[in-house]
């Protein structure tokens, strides 16, 4: 049976992105999308619900989105969605769902939310296994 796995968003970003770096030099970029659905309830009135979305970007697409991306800026991301999970300090199990972002088009026009104008960031490179604090290896990896 044949299975897919993959999301797009279109939203906003709620604060700067982070980029750090693997020991070998890999970018990682993590960064917040908000989307927003609005509609009207029983009485006419306007209702919104705004979902947060965890992202996060490897090799050459990290390093894009963490140069040309702020806090504000309208982008498309297109990727598929991952849950990890990792031990704490204190020994808990803790678990993420993030979408992993293989195609990043920004779209705000430079200076406004974003440093800018409409492009789309490279294809990633495919060895971006590793996240540092995670233990995360490239057995981990289901892709």
């Amino acid at each position: 049976m044949a299975a897919v796995n993959k999301a797009i968003i279109l939203g906003n970003l709620g604060r700067d992105p982070e980029v750090r770096y693997t020991p070998d030099g890999m970018a990682i970029t993590t960064f917040s999308v908000a989307t927003t659905e609005k509609r009207k309830d029983r009485d006419g009135n306007s209702q919104e619900q705004t979902e947060w979305h965890r992202v996060v970007t490897f090799g050459r697409t990290a390093e894009v989105c963490g140069e040309y991306l702020s806090k504000g800026s309208s982008v498309y991301v297109e990727g598929s969605i991952r849950t990890r999970s990792w031990d704490d300090r204190e020994g808990n199990k803790r678990y993420t769902t993030e979408i992993v972002g293989r195609t990043v088009q920004f779209l705000s026009p430079r200076g406004e939310g974003g440093r800018q104008s409409r492009s789309e960031a490279p294809p990633p490179e495919d060895d971006f296994a590793y996240e540092e604090g995670t233990g995360m290896t490239d057995d981990d990896v289901p892709f």
